[in-house]
């Protein structure tokens, strides 16, 4: 299944307290569970202005439906060609 990268432009997003990023969570499953299982929420990272998301979907416009219904921005979505990590340094 492919994996995207989200960039989400969310102003102050690393100032949202607990209670908002668990409200934000349950309002990103909720729209997932009515897209079907072919869309997976693997993990996100808060930044201060920005929150990039990692999700496995079988295309970009499942990506794009979901941050229509949720009312998140998708202010980019990368297809994920590669994963590296210090492992590949030793051939």
């Amino acid at each position: 299944m492919p994996k995207f990268v989200i960039e989400r432009n969310i102003p102050r997003a690393g100032e949202m307290s607990a209670n908002d990023l668990m409200a934000a969570s349950q309002k990103s499953c909720s729209v997932l569970d009515g897209l079907g299982a072919e869309i997976q929420w693997i993990h996100s990272y808060v930044t201060d202005d920005k929150i990039y998301c990692v999700y496995t979907a079988p295309n970009k416009d499942l990506i794009e439906e979901h941050a229509r219904e949720s009312g998140f921005p998708a202010n980019s979505i990368s297809e994920v060609k590669a994963m590296i990590d210090p492992t590949r340094a030793h051939g």
